[in-house]
């Protein structure tokens, strides 16, 4: 991760924490949250947690605010109490964020060799996925891979994938990887 400099967003949302009228719980959120993105922009991931936390005591987008905080964990290198966040947002979040929770989860955990782990988390992502749901599956497939499990329908999953918006960006990388499992080589350069 490269770090960056500071930028204004910090000054801007200390300036708007400091303003000496009243601040609505909703605004003070927004403006905590950006305060948190100009720490972990420069990443100084403790700050930004710490910023992240004192979100939390507001109430406002919890699930969200817990995705800051295991951001902010990971980057830290501090995998479990990252995850402890990722599970209170998907348990927190409203069904049409709760996928990407999972699948958030599901990712960390997969990257971390802990494949096991991964293939629950991303059982309950594919499971509430909607409009992502390829995505969710196809990393699932990834994980069951990595643990030693056969995955039938890997063809299926690539062309699924790749005909949905969640083929791009990161599903690049997820079609990729499936591609290169199924023995599919240019695609997988290609991806």
């Amino acid at each position: 991760m490269a770090c960056g400099a500071a930028g204004p967003k910090g000054a801007w949302a200390r300036r708007g924490l400091s303003w000496p009228g009243p601040l609505d719980r909703t605004t003070q959120a927004m403006l905590l949250r950006q305060l948190y993105l100009s720490h972990f922009d420069r990443c100084q991931f403790d700050q930004a947690y710490e910023i992240a936390s004192q979100a939390l005591g507001l109430g406002v987008l919890a699930d969200v605010v817990h995705q800051d905080c295991a951001r902010a964990k990971q980057a830290a290198g501090e995998l479990d109490l990252a995850v402890g966040h990722l599970r209170l947002a998907a348990r927190l979040g409203p069904p049409s964020r709760r996928a990407f929770h999972w699948w958030t989860m599901g990712a960390v955990l997969l990257l971390a060799g802990r494949a096991q782990e991964a293939i629950a988390a991303l059982s309950r992502a594919a499971r509430w996925g909607a409009a992502d749901k390829p995505l969710y599956q196809g990393h699932l497939a990834l994980a069951r891979i990595a643990a030693g499990q056969r995955v039938r329908n890997a063809a299926k999953l690539i062309d699924r994938l790749a005909k949905c918006p969640a083929g791009q960006g990161y599903g690049r990388f997820v079609l990729g990887q499936l591609a290169f499992h199924n023995e599919r080589w240019e695609e997988a350069r290609a991806y």
